[in-house]
Formats: structure tokens, C-alpha cells, sequence
């Protein structure tokens, strides 16, 4: 058996604090055992010789493709996220127990497929009333936003939209048909949730602790870089291009950014909003990742209805392009890690011909301007216990995944330890160095002009565009990671951007959807149950209040001596959303010592001795 370490390359993880409000509550408990685990749904084939099976569309009957269409007036030149991809969102809409798929798409409508079992699904978009009438989507957020136990669906908008085309869309679930088919009403604009901004994600949470869900909604910027130089605006609100944080008062949301200590400046291009309680005192925080020469922001909760932003007493450094980002516990400690994804390639010829390097003097001129210490490669961002992190990505291994988006860490082998899983792409090389060699030379784009030829189209015929792998780090247990994708079966190449993982077939594993670019969305199923023999436990959360799913709950498996930690947050990675059932692999281990419970309003709840290899459901018996 792997054992986490605690002590690596002079991390000291020190004392673990515990909040002393904490209580013990009784709650209603409740265990039954998977479909997958001793049922009879039929497989769709057999299985094959990786831990993931890859399942076509003709199978599935997820037919989604997040297909661009250039045109003159509107391509990746006069729109600088063009593409950046849609994202997942996987959860139980109609609750009849098998989790439903929601896809975003840019230039397309975005899709439901509902989960019929035996990993078959059927598209119910036009029934349920959730294509979105927007013109660019982007990320999702699934949630019960009104507290009626029913998870509703909040669509992020943007693109190069005029009037409220990039106006956000909250489709507001109205029942389940007897054909078990969820119905929505688009009623964004009067739960106060119609920002208008760039948004790209937006993450629901309890950041204050009345009992109904608040809401971090994460915009990018409506002006180009280059016309900012390097002036820093931070602390300058403006109203489109700005971040938002929203409070809930009594189901209608309202902006209470610039009094809850929130940057609004149009220099975040915001690319990542991640929630969790980095310092473990009950209270979530926010980690936002900024694309560009902006640095991240690191969000600690006061308790008091604001936050202290406190990125660089907490880091010593940070990515350059920081892009998607999960957060999460990686050594069994009871205290979640950060990992944050960039551009750095992998390979000396993707290094080479993709990628180039600020200068030590605009270097010097963002540090003189508080841009902190920024370097180009994904982060992962290990919590020493006290306040402070260090960052481990290069000893890790995980520093080097090319154009990556999405991320997730996860226990994809049951093994009692969380791996990560990597998007990658983009459909064309924009940094190619020898095409912007090319059209930087003075007399290329003199022949050009004089021929009329040069326009936008003939200009995106001459970027290259090349596929890359995905990537599937396997967790060792001592704060390495091993590139596994190609033996486990996810090194799929294309351009991969929003990606969600939940266990659609009820067999105890976490299966994959990617949403991709000019590509057919993967499907992976997981064998990882039948491949591995490995146990596990699942636990779903029904909260109280508005706050029904326990959004913000902590779940403490004890393990012979370690601690395996996870909190209620299913908005993550990039633009998406995964289900709400909590998933812990066990490895061999045949105990599970205890559970501990930790509600948002601080009650919590141990069970002893309870069974694996089963779903395990806690209701708190509080209200807040």
C-alpha cells in the first residue's frame, strides 16, 4: 500500500487545524448498493484493454460537435476567445438516479441528453427548452439556484455580441414530464443574474453562511491586450469587463462586489473561478485565474461578508497564462491543493516552433507595475497547513501539458488517491512562430495587399493546426505524478477544452465527457471497477434551506491513518460542472474507519464502520 507523503522537497505540513465550532449533529443516513455493482444493465461492448473505453456517438447517441464557421467579420482575429471551447455539465436532472450530460456550444445550440441507462442518452434539447437564444455560450453551472430540491442550469455567455447578446441565461427547472424529460423556463432577468459581461463561468457557493447560494460570476475583457499596455487598473471597476460577485437576498441576486472586497477591473480576463477552504476554518475562498499579464487572485474569507485577496503572502509565484484550475486534496492530509493549467509544450519541437519568452526587461517592467511573479507552466500549488503554499508542479510532473484548459483532479483508478486529468488544445496554432514571422515581414504583407488578397480568411488558411493529446497523470502517493494517458486510454488527440466527470452507468468509477473544438465530444466510459477489483464509497449530500445539495459541505473519509478529503463543489475546471455525488477510492482497503460530515453552517456528523462499495447518503437534520 502507496502512503502519502508529508514531508517532500523541505515542505514542511506541519500541525492541521480544525475549526472549534464545529458540532456533532444527528443526521439521516442511508446506503444502498450501485446498479453497477451487482445489476444487470447491459454493456455496450466489451471492454478493452485500457482503463477507459472511448464510446462512439452512434452508441451513445451523444452527436455533439462544437463546430466553428469562419467568416470575415468574425473569426479568431477579431475575436481574441474564439477558441477557447464550451464546456460539461454532468448531473441528475430529472432524479430518476442516472446522471444527465448538458453541452455548451459557441455558434451552435447547446444540448441535454438525458441518461436512459446502459450508457444510451437521448436528446430532450428542444423539449426541456435549453438550446439558449445567445450567441456565443461558454461555460455551465448546474445548480439548484431557488432551493426547490430541483437542479437548475445557468449558462455563461460572451463573443462579439452588441445589446444583451452576451447576457447570461438561468433556465429555471419546472418539473419532470412522465417521459421523464426536465422542463426549464429561461428566467435569468428576474433572479437578477442577466450579467451582461464576457463571461465565462460562474461558480454558486454560500460564501456567507445565511443558508441559500451566492454566486461568483467570472467575466473576461471586452479590449484587446495590447491596448493596456502595462498600466495597472486593478482596483478600477468596470461594469462589462469586470468580475461579479452576487449575494442572494431572498432568491432575487444582487451585485456586491466592490463592498465584499471583489477586483471588477477590465485587465482580469478571467479563465478559471475555483471554490474551496484552502485554510480549513468552514469558511470557501476563491482562487480566479487570469489570463495574460494580470496575476491570479486569491480570495480568503473573512467570515464577515467580505475577502482579503492575499495571492502573494500565500505564493511565491504563480503561472503566466493561467487558464483552467482545480482544487482539491492530493496527499490524504485533509487540506486541498491547487493546480492551475498554462501553455508551456511538452516536446523541444512544440517548444520551439509555438512558444516564446517575455524578455528580462518586460519582465522587470510587470514587476515594477505588481504583476508578481509569473512563469509560464502549469502550477500545482501544494498546502503547507500554515497559510502558505509551495509550489510543486516541475517535481510533480505536470508542468509541461502544452495549450492545456480544463482540469480535474480525481480518483480516476480507485486507488485511494486523486489523479489529474488534462484538456488540450487549440484548433490553430495562433502562436506559431514561423506564421507570425512570416506576416510580421514588411514586404510579405506588401505583396499581399497589393494582390487584394489579404484578408482574414486567406490569413487563417496559413495557420497551422495540429491535434494534441490529452493528458492522465496517475497519482503515485508521494506528490509525483505519472503521464499514464496513452496505458489508461485517454490520449485522445484534438482540441479539448471543458471537461466533467460522474459516474453515468452506476458502477462506482468516474466516467469522462470533453467537449471539444471542430470535433465529436468524447465519451469515456470507466472500467476502472472491473479493471482494478479496486473498493470504493460514494456519497450523496441532501442539505437544508435553500442550499438543498449541500454546496460547500466537506466529506472526511478516515483510512487507516490517512485522511481522504473532498468538498461539495461541483463547478470546476473549465466551464464545467461535475456531478454531485462524491466519489473516494479505496484501493485494496476493505475499512472504511469513519465519515465525517461537515455541513456550511459548521454541524457535522460521524458515522462509524460504515460499508463500502455502496452509496452512502447524509441529510443534515439543521436547518442554519
Amino acid at each position: 500500500m502507496r502512503t502519502a507523503s508529508t514531508r517532500r522537497i523541505g515542505i514542511s505540513v506541519g500541525a492541521k487545524r480544525m475549526s472549534g465550532r464545529s458540532r456533532l449533529a444527528t443526521v439521516w443516513f442511508s446506503a444502498f448498493t450501485l446498479a453497477g455493482c451487482g445489476g444487470t444493465e447491459p454493456a455496450l461492448e466489451p471492454a478493452g484493454e485500457t482503463l477507459f473505453t472511448l464510446l462512439p456517438a452512434s452508441q451513445t447517441g451523444i452527436d455533439f460537435n462544437n463546430r466553428l464557421t469562419d467568416t470575415e467579420e468574425f473569426n479568431v482575429f477579431t475575436y481574441r476567445n474564439y477558441y477557447n471551447g464550451g464546456g460539461v455539465g454532468i448531473a441528475d436532472l430529472n432524479s430518476d438516479g442516472l446522471a444527465d450530460i448538458y453541452l455548451t456550444a459557441n455558434q451552435l445550440p447547446n444540448r441535454l441528453y438525458i441518461n436512459r441507462g446502459g450508457f444510451r442518452f437521448e436528446d430532450v434539447t428542444r423539449k426541456a427548452d435549453v438550446a439558449g437564444r445567445r450567441e456565443w455560450s461558454t461555460g455551465v453551472s448546474i445548480v439548484d439556484v431557488n432551493g426547490d430540491g430541483l437542479l437548475d442550469i445557468y449558462v455563461s455567455n460572451a463573443g462579439n455580441a452588441t445589446g444583451d447578446g452576451t447576457a447570461n441565461e438561468l433556465f429555471i427547472h419546472q418539473g419532470t414530464d412522465e417521459d421523464g424529460v426536465p422542463r426549464f423556463e429561461e428566467m435569468a432577468d428576474a433572479y437578477g443574474l442577466a450579467d451582461e459581461g464576457y463571461s465565462t463561468h460562474a461558480s454558486f457557493f454560500d460564501y456567507d453562511q445565511d443558508g441559500d447560494l451566492d454566486v461568483y460570476v467570472l467575466n473576461n475583457s471586452f479590449r484587446s491586450v495590447d491596448s493596456f499596455g502595462l498600466r495597472n487598473t486593478r482596483r478600477v471597476r468596470d461594469e462589462h469587463g469586470g468580475d461579479k460577485l452576487y449575494r442572494n437576498d431572498d432568491g432575487v441576486f444582487h451585485d456586491v462586489s466592490a463592498s465584499a472586497g471583489i477586483y471588477g477591473s477590465e485587465i482580469g480576463f478571467g479563465l478559471g473561478v475555483s471554490v474551496g477552504d484552502v485554510n480549513r476554518d468552514g469558511l470557501l475562498d476563491l482562487y480566479i485565474s487570469n489570463d495574460f499579464f494580470e496575476r491570479d487572485y486569491l480570495y480568503i474569507n473573512s467570515g464577515d461578508g467580505t475577502f482579503d485577496e492575499q495571492l502573494e503572502a500565500w505564493m511565491p509565484h504563480i503561472s503566466l497564462s493561467s487558464m483552467g484550475a482545480d482544487v482539491a486534496d492530493i496527499n490524504n492530509d485533509g487540506y486541498p491543493e491547487i493546480f492551475v493549467t498554462d501553455m508551456l509544450p511538452e516536446t523541444d519541437r512544440r517548444l520551439k516552433t509555438t512558444s516564446t519568452f517575455e524578455s528580462w526587461g518586460v519582465y522587470k517592467a510587470k514587476m515594477r507595475n505588481d504583476y508578481y511573479f509569473q512563469y509560464m507552466r502549469n502550477m500545482l500549488h501544494f498546502n503547507n497547513a500554515d497559510y502558505t503554499f509551495s509550489e510543486i508542479g516541475e517535481f510533480a510532473r505536470v508542468s509541461r501539458t502544452d495549450w492545456s484548459w480544463g482540469a480535474l483532479l480525481a480518483d480516476f483508478d480507485l486507488d485511494g488517491y486523486k489523479d489529474l486529468y488534462v484538456a488540450n488544445g487549440i484548433y490553430k496554432d495562433v502562436t506559431d512562430r514561423d506564421f507570425i514571422d512570416y506576416f510580421a515581414d514588411e514586404e510579405t504583407v506588401r505583396r499581399w495587399s497589393e494582390g487584394g488578397t489579404l484578408t482574414y480568411l486567406r490569413l487563417l488558411e496559413r495557420i497551422p493546426s495540429e491535434p494534441i493529446p490529452n493528458y492522465a497523470f496517475r497519482n503515485r502517493g508521494d506528490l509525483t505524478f505519472e503521464n499514464i494517458g496513452e496505458a489508461w486510454g485517454l490520449a485522445s488527440v484534438g482540441f479539448s477544452n471543458g471537461v466533467a466527470y460522474g459516474d453515468l452507468d452506476n458502477d462506482g468509477d468516474l466516467d469522462l465527457v470533453v467537449n471539444n473544438v471542430n470535433m465529436d465530444a468524447f465519451v469515456y466510459r470507466s472500467e476502472a471497477r472491473q479493471k482494478t477489483g479496486h473498493n470504493f464509497v460514494q456519497i450523496e449530500l441532501e442539505g437544508m434551506n435553500e442550499n438543498r445539495f449541500g454546496i460547500g459541505a466537506s466529506v472526511t473519509l478516515h483510512v487507516g491513518g490517512e485522511r481522504m478529503y473532498a468538498e461539495q463543489m461541483p463547478m470546476r475546471g473549465f466551464q464545467s460542472s461535475v456531478d454531485y455525488v462524491l466519489s473516494f477510492g479505496l484501493g485494496r482497503r476493505v475499512q472504511v474507519d469513519s465519515i465525517v460530515v461537515r455541513w456550511p453552517n459548521m454541524l457535522s456528523e460521524v458515522r462509524r464502520d460504515v460499508p463500502i462499495n455502496r452509496r452512502l447518503r447524509f441529510r443534515s437534520a439543521y436547518e442554519s
